[in-house]
């Protein structure tokens, strides 16, 4: 028997980042997944059926006006590397955290559930970054090696970025192990203003604000603190809204956090350069 899914238009949080520039996160409302997956998830790497990807996938498309094509993902590996996108690729893009385009109707976008979306808008260069920072790419200061991608691409200047900090898990509910600590602090971080010990779930453990952690990554480059816009949405804390693997386990859904223009397309070469940093 033939499964007849019923379309529905998804819910999306949306960013201003300029007139001609489109940059949302998704909730789970809105799509056609069901369970732990419901509604709206178009990850395709985490268990959902291949059938409601498609659909949501679709509905996607429609709502933003264009190609379903043109929604770009990458196979995350919580790794720092960098893939610049010229068109739309022709196969999935593997092993890669930061998308980069300045390529018009090419929606570039990251898939988190706890971990942290960043958006790179470059307005004088029609520039776009989508970035995925979870505990150990944060650690690795993967926002600082895209804005680096960035001005090497593009020309971008650190000071003309806006930022987006998108939905993820807050300080109060990140609870990590001493190692997880120790990792940031080896790794040099300001360990009082982005880490607390406190009590969670009948424990004291340390807790750390990866919100914090990637706005000052951001302020480091040389990115105005006035240009960064933290969304404050805790995934933990509000899991009937936005998917969290912590709340609902490693088999549910993801956020899509993505960025794109409207601009016409203009001629372009249609290769993809990928360049690890």
């Amino acid at each position: 028997m033939t499964k007849i899914l019923k379309m529905s238009s998804p819910q999306l949080h949306y960013y201003d980042l300029g007139s001609d520039v489109v940059a949302f996160s998704s909730t789970r409302h809105g799509g056609v997944s069901t369970g732990n997956y419901a509604s709206f998830n178009i990850n395709a790497y985490c268990g959902d059926d291949a059938a409601n990807i498609a659909a949501n996938r679709l509905a996607l498309a429609t709502l933003l006006g264009i190609p379903d094509r043109h929604i770009i993902m990458p196979h995350q590996t919580h790794s720092t590397h960098v893939c610049r996108i010229v068109a739309p690729p022709q196969s999935i893009i593997e092993d890669t955290d930061v998308l980069m385009t300045d390529v018009p109707q090419l929606c570039i976008g990251v898939s988190t559930a706890d971990c942290i979306p960043v958006l790179l808008y470059d307005a004088a260069h029609h520039a776009f970054c989508a970035v995925h920072a979870g505990w150990r790419g944060t650690q690795q200061r993967v926002v600082q090696v895209a804005v680096r991608a960035m001005t090497e691409a593009y020309g971008t200047r650190p000071e003309s970025l806006r930022a987006v900090i998108g939905p993820g898990i807050s300080l109060d509910c990140f609870e990590v192990g001493d190692e997880v600590y120790e990792a940031f602090a080896a790794a040099g971080f300001d360990m009082p203003t982005i880490a607390r010990k406190m009590p969670f779930h009948g424990q004291t453990k340390w807790h750390i604000d990866l919100w914090a952690c990637n706005r000052q990554q951001l302020i480091q480059v040389g990115v105005p603190d006035g240009q960064i816009h933290t969304a404050g949405i805790c995934t933990y804390q509000h899991s009937d809204d936005y998917f969290s693997a912590r709340r609902l386990g490693i088999n549910s859904g993801r956020i899509f956090t993505a960025i794109f223009s409207r601009s016409e397309v203009t001629a372009c070469d249609f290769t993809m350069l990928t360049t690890e940093t």
